[in-house]
């Protein structure tokens, strides 16, 4: 029995959430595991792949990497492209996207990059096969990515497809939803036991409470994925996706007891966290009600993690009353949640300041542009 044929992989996150990804990947257990600016390295199989796109939590993309070579100019990297054996990963007649990202480089025009790189893949299958592959932009069999770097190029496929964070659970949007794996890393890396209550006086479409609750059951973020893009590589074997899947779900804690707790001032923004709830199965694990950040129920004694991303005027309309809100927020934490941990998001120093409590660690986080802190404290 021949061995699957092992690749090198990476998997992208948000910058800043690096640790916290290397932290998911090591239990895994992949070979030569390296953290690295905007991800983290390793070596593995395909169904190593599989895992990396099913358990992950705070991955973005799940790159295959093809091949690395020099490309100073437009031939260089045409030349490069078409020594890669595109077979393994698109059918003749299949279909294909390609992304590029370029800094550095003499070749600086990423839509050019990405055109001769596309050219590259579909001349080797008309040489070879007298047909060739297609462009489909909106849903192609294969996701095909460039990155150069001072002229050093590198070529990879995605095995994740769509984006990671489009877990499949979401029905509602909310106004500014927070990505599921930025959500995710925001709990990791609150230090929650899993255990212990936990609130989010800011909850809206629910993606803390939601990740939070599946972090606690073992619920992979994968599960409700309708596909990756892995499935549609040539001679997949869906037989054995199928066994890991049931593998995984057979490991969710169905019976732990759990005190996630939510609040949202919108009557309408709290219906919709219940939907979302509901689509992901965990709407008896998550209590959210309508109530502000001011009124939520904080129980002295409790013992609990506040891990919230409160609205800091960036994509939400921003007023003076916010400052006003953080000072009246931060008050109500000392005198009803002390001992509490809190771990929370901001995108505005000004309203960090206003809460008046001192940050036991702070962590520099991206909101898709917005640059944030985690603030994360011990309430006295």
């Amino acid at each position: 029995m021949s061995r699957s044929p092992r690749y090198t992989f990476f998997a992208t996150c948000a910058p800043g959430v690096e640790a916290a990804l290397h932290s998911e990947i090591r239990p895994l257990r992949f070979a030569k595991v390296e953290r690295q600016v905007g991800g983290v390295r390793f070596d593995g199989t395909i169904e190593d792949a599989w895992r990396a796109n099913l358990h992950l939590r705070t991955a973005v993309r799940v790159f295959l990497r093809l091949g690395r070579f020099e490309a100073g100019d437009g031939d260089a990297l045409y030349r490069g492209v078409g020594e890669i054996d595109w077979r393994r990963f698109i059918e003749p007649r299949g279909s294909l996207v390609v992304s590029a990202q370029t800094k550095d480089s003499r070749l600086d025009h990423s839509l050019f990059i990405e055109q001769r790189t596309k050219d590259a893949i579909v001349d080797q299958f008309a040489a070879r096969d007298g047909v060739r592959p297609s462009v489909d932009k909106q849903s192609p069999d294969v996701f095909v990515h460039v990155h150069l770097f001072r002229d050093r190029c590198i070529v990879s496929v995605d095995t994740a497809g769509v984006s990671l964070h489009k877990r499949g659970w979401r029905c509602f949007q909310g106004r500014a939803p927070l990505a599921e794996t930025l959500g995710a890393a925001i709990v990791l890396m609150s230090q929650w036991d899993g255990r212990a209550p936990l609130v989010d006086p800011f909850c809206g479409s629910g993606t803390i409470l939601i990740e939070a609750a599946m972090i606690a059951l073992n619920v992979p973020p994968g599960i409700f994925r309708d596909e990756f893009g892995f499935e549609r590589f040539p001679g997949h074997d869906a037989d054995a996706w199928r066994s890991m899947c049931d593998r995984a779900a057979d490991e969710i804690r169905t019976s732990r007891r759990l005190t996630l707790r939510g609040g949202d001032h919108d009557a309408r923004v709290v219906e919709g966290a219940r939907e979302n709830l509901a689509s992901a199965g965990l709407a008896e694990h998550v209590d959210i009600e309508v109530a502000d950040a001011l009124s939520i129920e904080l129980r002295p004694g409790w013992n609990a993690w506040i891990v919230t991303n409160p609205p800091y005027g960036e994509r939400v309309a921003s007023d003076v009353a916010l400052t006003t809100l953080y000072r009246r927020f931060g008050e109500r934490l000392k005198q009803r949640a002390r001992g509490y941990r809190l771990a929370l998001l901001s995108g505005n120093p000004e309203l960090s300041r206003a809460l008046d409590l001192r940050a036991s660690g702070v962590d520099e986080l991206s909101n898709g542009a917005i640059s944030c802190q985690l603030l994360r404290a011990r309430i006295p």
